[in-house]
C-alpha cells in the first residue's frame, strides 16, 4: 500500500502536475492522521476495556473480603453475648452477696480477661489507596462507603484496644489478689464481693455492649457495601 502511494507521488511529481501533488499530499496527510486516530481510538478502547476488567475484579475481591470480615464480626458478636449473660449474673451474686455462689462467681470472674478482638486478614481497600489503583473505581459511591467501613473498623480497634488495657490493669490484679488460679479456690472473698469488684461487670458489661453496636453498625455498612457492588456488577 505504501509503495501504491509512493509510486502515485512520484508520477505527479514528473508529470509536473503541482496543483495535484499538493492536493494528493493533503490527502496523504489526512489518511495519515485518520489512521492514527484510529489506532488511539482503538488503544483506548482496549484500556477502558482492560481497566473495566480490572475494577470488577476489584470488586469482586472487595466482596469476598467482606463476607469474611461478616464472618468474623458475628463471631465477636457471639462471643461477647455470651460473656454478657455470665457478668449480668455476677453483677447479681455480688448485690445479693450470695456466698454460695462463691464458686460460680470466681469462674465468672476469670472471664473478664476474655474480650472480643476484630482483625482482618486483609485490607483490599487500603492497599488500593497505598498503590493508587482506587482511581479505578468508579463508582464514587462505593468508595465512599468504603472510607465510612473503614472510619467504623478503626473505632471498633480502639474499643478492643481500651478493653485490652482496661484487662490488664484493673481485672488482672483483682484476680491475682482474690483467687488461687491453679486450683480456682476463692482466697480473699471479700475482694470479690467487694462494690469495686462489681464494678468492673458493670464497666465491662457497658464496654462490652458498646462494642456489639459498633459491630452492628459495620456488618450494616457491609451489607449496603456488599448490595451497591452487586448492582455495579450486574450492570456492567
Amino acid at each position: 500500500m505504501i509503495k501504491f502511494f509512493r509510486r502515485i507521488r512520484q508520477n505527479l511529481i514528473k508529470e509536473n502536475k503541482v496543483s495535484r501533488y499538493v492536493l494528493y499530499a493533503v490527502g496523504e496527510i489526512v489518511l495519515v492522521v485518520i489512521g492514527i486516530m484510529i489506532a488511539l481510538s482503538i488503544n483506548n478502547w482496549n484500556q477502558e476495556r482492560t481497566n473495566r476488567t480490572e475494577e470488577q475484579n476489584y470488586y469482586r475481591n472487595i466482596q469476598r473480603q467482606l463476607s469474611e470480615d461478616k464472618g468474623l464480626i458475628e463471631g465477636n458478636i457471639d462471643y461477647n453475648n455470651s460473656f454478657l449473660k455470665q457478668f449480668k449474673y455476677a453483677i447479681e451474686i455480688i448485690e445479693k452477696n450470695d456466698r454460695s455462689s462463691k464458686d460460680s462467681l470466681a469462674k465468672i470472674s476469670l472471664n473478664l480477661q476474655r474480650f472480643s478482638d476484630f482483625h482482618r486478614q486483609s485490607n483490599i481497600y487500603q492497599a488500593m489507596i497505598n498503590s493508587g489503583e482506587i482511581k479505578l473505581l468508579k463508582n464514587q459511591k462505593i468508595i465512599d462507603k468504603l472510607q465510612r467501613l473503614e472510619e467504623t473498623y478503626i473505632y471498633i480497634n480502639k474499643l478492643e484496644e481500651t478493653h485490652s488495657q482496661a484487662v490488664m490493669t484493673f481485672v488482672v490484679p483483682n484476680i491475682v489478689s482474690s483467687i488461687k488460679v491453679h486450683s480456682m479456690r476463692v482466697e480473699n472473698a471479700e475482694i470479690m464481693y467487694s462494690f469495686q469488684f462489681q464494678n468492673q461487670f458493670t464497666l465491662f458489661t457497658g464496654l462490652m455492649s458498646e462494642k456489639n453496636e459498633i459491630y452492628q453498625e459495620a456488618l450494616d455498612r457491609i451489607d449496603v457495601i456488599h448490595d451497591l457492588i452487586a448492582k455495579e456488577l450486574e450492570s456492567s
